[in-house]
């Protein structure tokens, strides 16, 4: 495996012209770049440098390697050099944050390239991230609930509405007129025959909607059963079907046509999400941009 010091070694000696300017340059004693070397030119076989009493002048194909890699080389090294400043000045601390995907998608990554400090993303489910937010391994956490827990604050970040949604073309109309006339048994009727997607095998959405509606668990048993809303929505706008999904998700594929909403319901279902934090473990600079961030996404959907 080529070592990315070979790569530092080379450039050194080719801008220095010298194995002892490139030795200074490095911080590292002569061996040390004659062995970088050697190594290099071993593992890619070729030539880089014809030695001279008091010069490595490069050859042909050093000047064309030189070229290849000097660009990707000071990239590299620029990365290193910030990275090492931002973690030594602490002014921008690394945080990292753990989120459920389709969140993160629509409400944070629009607005990510605004923060002043490097961001480290997971993705899943409140209670398979709640450990690692405890741990200290996740400094924030977007919570679809609050457990009692030493230490963890949580802090309202925004109030979702779960929506009842179809594709547009989806023929509606028997469902519509029992509506109108106050039928809601038969609407549930009509809704049970429907091709229903499902974000998981518990239906807790779908049983969270029901229950307020129809005063009842579902009866739903769901055609397809997909652990990502991004995916869900990707298939009712390319085919028939319903769900139940955050308002926030289908906003503007409701505006422009894709997909319909069915009904709002006889009571609004929805779910407050929450910005989770072990107080003992971030900082204040932290936490004010998390809510910087959070109060942007925010403002976008209002």
């Amino acid at each position: 495996m080529i070592n990315f010091e070979w790569y530092r070694t080379f450039k050194a000696i080719y801008q220095t012209g010298t194995l002892t300017g490139a030795a200074q340059e490095l911080l590292i004693s002569q061996p040390n770049v004659s062995q970088h070397l050697s190594s290099l030119e071993s593992y890619i076989g070729q030539q880089l440098f014809e030695r001279k009493p008091r010069k490595m002048v490069p050859t042909d194909y050093g000047k064309l390697f030189y070229t290849q890699i000097i660009e990707a080389v000071e990239k590299l090294e620029n990365v290193e050099t910030h990275f090492r400043h931002d973690c030594l000045s602490k002014r921008l601390p690394l945080t990292s944050i753990g989120a459920p995907k389709e969140f993160f998608n629509a409400m944070l990554a629009p607005h990510i390239s605004q923060l002043p400090a490097p961001i480290v993303a997971e993705f899943g489910v409140t209670k398979d991230l709640v450990p690692r937010l405890t741990k200290g391994e996740l400094h924030f956490l977007i919570s679809t609930k609050q457990l009692e827990l030493p230490n963890i604050i949580y802090e309202p970040a925004m109030h979702e509405k779960f929506l009842l949604v179809a594709n547009a073309g989806l023929n509606a109309m028997e469902f519509e007129q029992h509506l109108d006339n106050g039928e809601l048994d038969k609407a549930e009727e009509w809704l049970l025959m429907q091709n229903w997607f499902a974000y998981s095998s518990d239906l807790m959405i779908i049983r969270r909607f029901w229950l307020e509606n129809f005063r009842k668990r579902p009866s739903v048993k769901p055609q397809f059963i997909i652990p990502d809303f991004d995916a869900i929505i990707s298939s009712l706008v390319h085919g028939e079907g319903v769900s139940i999904i955050a308002d926030y998700l289908v906003k503007d594929l409701l505006a422009q046509g894709p997909l319909k909403e069915l009904w709002p319901g006889i009571a609004t279902t929805g779910n407050t999400l929450y910005l989770a934090y072990d107080k003992t473990k971030v900082t204040t600079t932290q936490l004010d941009m998390m809510r910087y961030w959070l109060q942007l996404s925010v403002l976008t959907i209002a």
